[in-house]
């Protein structure tokens, strides 16, 4: 029976020698990359920040000194990640040294949240297909493929642990109308997910959105109280942990704040309030009800500051965009990744097309369309799709969020075909895993003469983010670094004392419109703008220069005339920096 909960303990055999597996695999294949750099821009800034933690840097203190201007930079990255991993480390740090346990942590932080994850994903194949279609998932996760790249080790940004919250408030939800105590545990995930960040949020909407459609349309008002009070309780809760008591009343765009925790919490009270200031309203008063909550919470978040109604980076200098924000591929939609590389951008779409395909033959039967857990797994399938083709981003949450459909789809074809042996039924798994879809779609379409995506890891990005490559860097004196590709900025924070004038961050926008300024504009105009910036030194790294510069003012652009070999006389090499290009700059 599907959604039968009998036997749960006895899945956890299962479950657990798979994400065993799982990552014993990534560990086997990353762990010496885990010596030589971190994957991304985002690990390294985390690092920088959990050390700051661990050094003695308050719950509230975010304040990075070496990053941005004189003032510096404050974050809005959740301390929630920061003590996880900080309490990883000091585990690790009882039996290795420093070096040892920080390389432990980065490695073994991602793959814990492929547990969650995973089940997470076969609680909602359960739900809507029965344990058989729970087991397939299982096997699914094991060749994951493009599904588990923001769990590798090293991935210690915050992406992988809002992807794992978020298919466990999916799953939650999906199991709402059988299990006492799924819509609070859906409300109270909620929470905690926006009090890490915002990447999740469409699949929290869509959630939320399916508890409350219950409510109206089935009249079970338990369900609704009891997401609504967990809901407002760990919204004003993540309000209170992650932000300084000095910035309650501030509303921001880009994380948990007074705006939005003030929505949620009249969103959570005003959902477990409807059944009891309405107990025998029938569909039309119950959706008025519902209707006049959001409308409110809406009117509420758009008043304290309606500038967050475009969305997470509505703060942010518009002059940044076509410099940095505009060129960053998770923010991108689907269709520009198809649109430059043909092969890669379709097999990206593959293995959430082919979840869709296999949802439409269970949501076509009448019985099933009155089944809320399908109802509400095959919405989270289509938001995940719309996510993924808006922001790619959402690509993860798609994977994940698809499984369980072509968990349910292979249930179904097994049982019309009933003499299928065992070893066939494998085969026929083994085709319809994200890594065989993916690279079936990626070696046709390359076959066709479709273009693929260049290597995102060129030798010259290695060479800029070894942590080999920044010894000669760390041993200069300590200074303020102008870096020509901001990415790289980071790294340097991490592997050298030093500061750095700009990162691809986006309350950064001053700073990275300087940075850009420093490296476009002609030398004597550049060296003003460093004097003001207090730069002390100016690093190249790769062959990315001066933004929207070309012709005759790239020529005489600090960047030109330093690809030309034209180095300033108020510019001083410094030697034996390879592969950074290193200059100091006079006094």
């Amino acid at each position: 029976m599907a959604g039968d909960p009998r036997r749960p303990a006895t899945f956890a055999l299962f479950l657990m020698p798979a994400w065993l597996l799982l990552s014993a695999q990534l560990l086997a294949e990353y762990w010496a990359a885990t010596g030589v750099t971190l994957p991304d821009a985002d690990d390294a800034m985390r690092l920088v920040q959990v050390r700051e933690f661990l050094g003695g840097h308050g719950w509230f203190d975010l304040h990075e000194a070496r990053l941005g201007l004189q003032t510096g930079y404050d974050t809005h990255w959740s301390r929630l990640i920061d003590v996880g991993l900080a309490s990883l480390f000091l585990l690790f740090r009882t039996f290795a040294d420093t070096v040892l346990a920080e390389r432990l942590m980065t490695a073994i932080w991602p793959v814990l949240w492929l547990l969650p994850t995973i089940g997470g994903a076969a609680a909602i194949a359960w739900r809507i297909a029965g344990r058989n279609a729970a087991i397939i998932v299982l096997l699914l996760a094991i060749f994951a493929g493009p599904g588990i790249q923001q769990f590798r080790p090293g991935r210690i940004d915050h992406h992988n642990v809002q992807i794992a919250l978020s298919v466990l408030t999916v799953a939650a939800t999906v199991w709402a109308d059988r299990w006492r105590f799924a819509a609070a545990t859906a409300g109270a995930l909620t929470g905690v997910v926006l009090a890490i960040g915002f990447e999740g949020l469409p699949l929290l909407v869509v959630s939320g959105a399916m508890i409350a459609g219950r409510y109206v349309f089935v009249g079970e008002s338990r369900v609704v109280r009891d997401y609504g009070i967990a809901l407002a309780a760990t919204s004003i809760v993540a309000l209170l942990i992650t932000t300084p008591p000095w910035l309650w009343s501030q509303p921001v765009c880009d994380k948990i704040a007074i705006n939005s925790a003030s929505a949620l919490a009249i969103v959570g009270v005003g959902l477990a309030s409807l059944p009891v200031l309405a107990p025998a309203g029938g569909v039309l008063l119950r959706s008025a009800g519902v209707a006049l909550i959001g409308a409110t919470a809406v009117i509420v978040f758009a008043v304290l500051l309606p500038q967050c109604l475009g969305g997470h980076y509505a703060l942010i200098d518009p002059a940044i965009r076509p410099i940095w924000l505009d060129k960053v591929s998770e923010t991108k939609p689907l269709t520009d990744l198809i649109e430059r590389a043909p092969a890669t951008g379709l097999a990206t779409l593959a293995f959430p097309l082919v979840a869709v395909l296999a949802a439409i033959p269970l949501l076509r039967d009448p019985a099933a369309r009155r089944d809320f857990g399908l109802l509400a797994g095959g919405a989270a399938l289509a938001m995940s799709f719309v996510y993924m083709a808006v922001a790619m981003r959402g690509y993860s949450y798609a994977i994940w969020v698809g499984m369980p459909f072509i968990a349910a789809a292979a249930v179904q074809l097994f049982q019309r075909l009933p003499l299928m042996t065992f070893v066939l039924r494998f085969v026929v798994l083994i085709l319809v895993t994200p890594t065989a879809i993916t690279l079936g779609v990626l070696t046709l379409a390359s076959a066709a003469g479709q273009r693929e995506l260049v290597q995102l890891n060129s030798a010259e990005r290695a060479a800029c983010t070894a942590r080999a490559n920044y010894a000669a860097l760390a041993l200069l004196p300590a200074g303020r670094i102008a870096v020509n590709e901001i990415e790289w900025a980071p790294y340097l924070l991490a592997w050298t004392p030093h500061s750095v004038l700009a990162a691809p961050y986006h309350r950064l926008s001053p700073a990275i419109l300087a940075s850009h300024r420093v490296f476009a504009s002609p030398s004597a105009v550049s060296r003003k703008l460093i004097a003001d910036a207090g730069v002390d030194y100016i690093v190249i790294c790769g062959s990315h220069g001066a933004t929207g510069v070309s012709g005759p003012e790239q020529a005489a652009s600090l960047w030109g005339r330093l690809q030309a070999g034209a180095v300033p006389d108020w510019l001083e090499p410094v030697p034996d920096t390879r592969p950074f290009a290193v200059y100091r700059v006079r006094p």
